[in-house]
C-alpha cells in the first residue's frame, strides 16, 4: 500500500488524465470502480425496473388467459 511515496503517475498527470476520462465517459477505468458500478445498476437500477415490468407484464398475461378460458 502506498503511504503518500513519490508517485511518477502522478507527476506525469497520468491520473488526472484518466480521472477526467472515466468521468466524461461515465465509466470507471478501475475494475473495483466497474465492478462497484455494476453491482449498483444490478441491485437498485436496470435490472430491477425490468423485473418488474417483467413480472408485471407476465403474471397480468396468465389472469387474462384465465379468465378467457374460462367461459
Amino acid at each position: 500500500m502506498n503511504r503518500g511515496g513519490f508517485s511518477w503517475s502522478r507527476f506525469l498527470g497520468i491520473s488526472r488524465m484518466k480521472s477526467n476520462i472515466s468521468r466524461k465517459i461515465g465509466i470507471p477505468l478501475s475494475r473495483s470502480g466497474r465492478e462497484q458500478k455494476i453491482g449498483r445498476m444490478v441491485t437498485k437500477g436496470c435490472l430491477g425496473t425490468f423485473l418488474i415490468f417483467f413480472f408485471t407484464t407476465v403474471v397480468s398475461g396468465i389472469i387474462l388467459i384465465e379468465l378467457f378460458f374460462s367461459f
